[in-house]
Parts: structure tokens; C-alpha cells; sequence
């Protein structure tokens, strides 16, 4: 039993990366269970101490010194101290080693299975402790199982969920395929750290900016505004903090490398990049693009905005099925409404 709890010390600690003081007092607090339960010990004052280093196990009891023994389970003789040439006087507190002849062989199931779940709990700590710091971050991970609607992915210490509402509909989500995932949440469960990922989320989008664009991480360039639709089109708004970066090319790249690398990522979402601007006309107007805008009329009390676009860029303006329009209005945080040109005139004119 030694040896195989000084040889559990020494991998656990080089495999699991759990410290080995923490396996040391994981690990004496088993084998105190596993005493009291098959000694029937109840006194508070029992420890069990291991050697890191040998793996030898000793139980120790806490006693007081008295002239007379009263009860062998708390107290200790003055004559027995005086025969074992321990320091104390009567009245004092003496530690005595107490570990049972049988000890190892009677205790060894009950304390690997003890010990076998604290240190289970011990790794799902350190997992969690890992990962929790990790929320709001991307991570890269295997596609490992289906699980029912629930995508379970690898990342390497641990596993992680990819819920039915955190899929994108178009992906299709092969086992072994390597993809990036946003970190949305890390709680604690009976079975351990569940980590929810998301394909879906806005900022998984922002994220992937800001490890592709030096000028982001630097702090050149902020991302502003987000407004996704995943699987189908993104609408990003930049702003440069220098007047030497271009925000929107910086953030494509030379020949379009770097919003590439992106929309590869994202299996071919559009993604189309915005400057920002604090005039919320000038900014709608530059949420529309590609279409062009002649006119942006404010509404202040019901945040609404009238557009006036060419008539041959009103389906552009709008978007398929209404996307461009729709996009538009969430990164703006202005309801829009888009007429042609012509139509407004008529309008006009009655």
C-alpha cells in the first residue's frame, strides 16, 4: 500500500497536474475515513499523516497526560509517556501513534475508493478553475459525438456541449472536423464542469477579429457594433483610433486575406465591415452598404429612420428576404424604413 500511494502521488501530480501537497492532504483525509470506519474510531483527535516521499502511513492520536487512566481512547498514562520517553507533564496534550497492525490491509478498498473520488473532485476543480477564466473566449475543439440534438466536443482536458440553440442551422458538425467555439458559460455539476459552447453567439465573430487583426489586438481599431445572423451574414462597425489605419482595411486585409481567414471559419458567412460613426445618419447610411443611401431622416421620439434609396438599389438595400434591412437596424439600434426614390416622390406629390 505504500508504494502505490507514493507511486499515485508521483503520477498524479505529473499527469492530472494536481499539486502534490494538495494530493498528499487529499489523500490522508481518505485513509482517515477509511480508520474511522473500520477501527469504529470516533475521536476527534485521530490524523493520519503520509510520507510524500516514502508513502508510509502513520495514524496519530491526541491524548492528554493523566495520573490516572480514565479512557485509553483520549488519555494516556504519566507511567506510558515516561516508558515511550515522550516530553509532558500531566495535564499536557501528546500526540501518540496509534496506526493498527492491519491497518494497510483492512483500509486499503475503502481508502483507493475515497481516495479515488476526492481526487476525481480535485482534477474537476482545477478543470473548472481553468475553463471558468476561459468565458468569453474562443477555443479550439474536436467535434467528438452526437448526443440526441447536443454536439459533445473534445478540448483536451475536458469535454464540452454545443446546445440545439447555440448550432448554426447550415453547419453540419462532422465527427473529427476541428473548429473554433465561443465560451459562453462554465458551471459545476455532479458530473463535473459543464462548459457550454456556442457557434452562434455575436462575439465568437469579434473574437475571431482579434486574433486575425494585429491592429485590433494592438488597439488601433475597436470593433463597435456586431449584428450577426450566423451561417448567413454579419455586419461588423469598426472605428480607428489613428488617423494612419484604415479600420475597414486593416480588418480585410491585403487582398481580402484576412476577412477571409474569418469567413472560412465561419463556413462562408458573409461579412460585410462598416465604419462607425457617431451621427446616427451618416452611421445607418454606412450600415446599408452595399446599397447607396440619398437621404436619412431622423425621427427622435419613436427612433425611427426614413430612408431614401435610388430606386435601382432599393432590393439591394433591403436585402434578401429583408436581411440587409434587418442587420442594419440591430447594429444601428434604429428602426429603418426604406423607400425608392420614386415612391417617395409620389408620395410627395399627392
Amino acid at each position: 500500500m505504500k508504494t502505490d500511494i507514493f507511486f499515485a502521488i508521483e503520477q498524479l501530480e505529473k499527469s492530472k497536474g494536481i499539486p502534490k501537497d494538495k494530493l498528499k492532504e487529499t489523500i490522508e483525509a481518505a485513509l482517515l475515513s477509511a480508520y474511522r470506519k473500520n477501527f469504529k474510531s470516533s475521536h476527534k483527535g485521530v490524523s493520519v499523516e503520509v510520507d510524500s516521499q516514502t508513502g508510509e502511513i502513520k495514524v496519530f492520536a491526541r491524548k492528554m497526560i493523566v495520573d490516572k487512566l480514565k479512557d485509553s481512547t483520549t488519555e494516556i498514562s504519566w507511567e506510558e509517556v515516561q516508558r515511550l520517553g515522550l516530553k509532558g507533564q500531566v495535564g499536557d496534550w501528546v500526540s501518540i501513534e496509534v496506526t493498527p497492525h492491519d491497518f494497510g490491509r483492512v483500509a486499503a478498498q475503502t481508502a483507493k475508493q475515497v481516495i479515488m473520488q476526492r481526487l476525481r473532485e480535485a482534477e474537476r476543480d482545477l478543470i473548472y478553475e481553468e475553463f471558468v477564466e476561459k468565458v468569453g473566449e474562443v477555443i479550439t475543439g474536436l467535434v467528438n459525438r452526437i448526443e440526441g440534438k447536443e454536439i459533445i466536443i473534445d478540448l483536451g482536458r475536458a469535454e464540452a456541449s454545443l446546445p440545439p440553440n447555440e448550432q448554426v442551422f447550415a453547419e453540419r458538425y462532422r465527427i473529427g472536423g476541428r473548429m473554433k467555439f465561443y465560451i459562453v458559460e462554465v458551471r459545476k455539476s455532479s458530473k463535473g464542469p459543464k462548459i457550454i459552447l456556442s457557434r452562434t453567439h455575436p462575439n465568437l465573430v469579434k473574437r475571431l477579429f482579434e486574433l486575425e487583426v494585429p491592429e485590433i489586438q494592438d488597439g488601433l481599431v475597436d470593433i463597435k457594433a456586431i449584428a450577426r445572423e450566423p451561417g448567413v451574414r454579419s455586419k461588423v462597425a469598426v472605428e480607428s483610433r489613428s488617423e494612419k489605419v484604415d479600420p475597414i482595411g486593416a480588418c480585410i486585409g491585403n487582398r481580402g486575406s484576412r476577412v477571409k481567414n474569418i469567413t472560412d471559419e465561419l463556413r462562408g458567412e458573409k461579412i460585410d465591415i462598416i465604419r462607425w460613426n457617431n451621427d446616427p445618419a451618416v452611421f445607418i447610411t454606412e450600415a446599408l452598404s452595399p446599397a447607396k443611401v440619398i437621404q436619412v431622416e431622423l425621427n427622435q421620439d419613436d427612433n425611427t429612420a426614413q430612408v431614401i434609396v435610388p430606386e435601382n438599389q432599393l432590393s439591394l438595400a433591403i436585402g434578401k428576404e429583408g436581411q440587409n434591412a434587418r442587420l442594419a437596424a440591430r447594429i444601428t439600434g434604429w428602426r429603418i424604413d426604406i423607400k425608392g426614390k420614386k415612391e417617395e416622390e409620389k408620395e410627395l406629390s399627392v
